[in-house]
């Protein structure tokens, strides 16, 4: 029997999946993949028994269904100020990493270049190389993780189609500027370069700063897709419920791919939804002193460790320096964590091509319970 050569042969089981098993195997307390330990408003919970129960259990519109796809248009233009066709502009999809991968396969093609931004999320180069493109890594610069503007200028070429902003990002908790926005709008002026925008932690923002969203930019909201995640906003990851935001020039190729790869996403979650969002739109506005108090309690109890860390700026991960308890690589420090401390952690090298070696950074996801946050505390104060 012939079987065809890989097409992803540096790809394997996704490090999340990884540490979540060696986290339930040893019955360790799971911070590692990004997953809350706690249950959604249950006023949407109830809307969506509500929806089963009354016949919204067939097929949603391919790009979403109507109240959704206006609930989030609305929101565009009240926090972002960004003026999005409904009809034209949104389109629902099932999680953020299929707009993703829609958005992705949607514009490039054989050769093309796109660039990312390590430590990057682990979907975006599987899904360049399945169409065709070749992905250029970009270090972002430590310890900051800002973005190393006079590199990005050297990295663009003719063939650039794509460049892939994280923000707030995914795992320092580092959050884009309103002058960075600038930076990257003079740097794709008079390009036919494109933008995709993960901002699916838009809403876990401290501190009382804005999230400078692409929307918020109209040079370059022109030429982006943006994505976002109903899962991260509501607790309900399992849920798996995204969009993109898009020009219609844009969202019309998109949606081509989108119809072949999911065509939809389950109708009683997007009306439950949107009856959440009509009716409590000032959730996301109180989202961030939620998660603020998490970050602040887990920060509090890992004070006394010897760990190092400055507290994110955004979504619900803290990086931890583990300079001071060891000098294994980040892997097998996670794996030693988790298997004999009972607490488990992602090693950022793996969002990295080629990562610094001296680098010494693990992430741990907040979104979990008091009681959660404070027994692992505990275990980390011991190491």
């Amino acid at each position: 029997m012939y079987y065809p050569d890989s097409k992803l042969p540096k790809v394997g089981t996704t490090i999340f999946s990884v540490m979540s098993q060696l986290a339930a195997q040893h019955n360790a307390i799971n911070l590692s993949q990004g997953f809350p330990d706690f249950e959604g408003p249950e006023q949407l919970r109830k809307r969506v028994a509500y929806h089963i129960g009354h016949k919204a259990n067939q097929y949603a519109p391919m790009t979403g269904v109507q109240p959704l796809r206006e609930a989030i248009a609305e929101k565009a233009k009240r926090l972002y100020g960004a003026n999005v066709c409904a009809d034209e502009e949104v389109t629902v999809t099932s999680g953020a990493t299929e707009a993703i991968f829609a958005a992705i396969s949607a514009v490039v093609r054989q050769g093309d270049e796109v660039i990312v931004f390590d430590p990057c999320y682990d979907c975006y180069e599987p899904a360049i190389e399945l169409n065709g493109g070749i992905c250029r890594h970009i270090s972002l610069t430590l310890p900051e993780f800002t973005i190393d503007w006079q590199a990005l200028k050297e990295a663009l070429t003719p063939r650039t189609r794509m460049i892939i902003v994280n923000t707030p990002h995914n795992p320092s908790g580092v959050t884009l500027s309103r002058q960075d926005l600038d930076k990257l709008a003079e740097l794709v002026r008079d390009t036919h370069i494109l933008l995709l925008g993960d901002e699916v932690y838009e809403h876990i923002v401290f501190d009382q700063q804005p999230h400078c969203s692409l929307l918020t930019h109209s040079e370059l909201a022109a030429r982006s897709f943006v994505v976002s995640s109903f899962g991260k906003t509501y607790h309900t990851t399992g849920w798996k419920v995204g969009y993109c935001i898009a020009p219609k020039p844009l969202s019309v190729e998109l949606r081509k791919v989108h119809q072949y790869l999911t065509f939809s996403t389950a109708a009683p979650f997007q009306l439950a939804i949107a009856d959440y969002m009509l009716h409590h739109p000032e959730y996301t506005g109180e989202l961030p002193g939620f998660y603020q108090e998490k970050r602040d309690l887990f920060c509090q109890v890992i004070e006394r460790s010897r760990f190092s860390f400055t507290p994110a700026k955004g979504t619900y991960f803290q990086l931890v320096d583990y300079s001071a308890i060891s000098d294994m690589d980040d892997v097998s420090f996670s794996r030693w964590l988790t298997t004999e401390k009972g607490v488990a952690a992602i090693p950022v090298s793996v969002f990295c091509q080629n990562p610094d070696p001296d680098m010494r950074l693990v992430r741990f996801c907040f979104a979990k319970n008091e009681k959660t946050l404070r027994e692992a505390g505990e275990l980390l104060c011991q190491l």
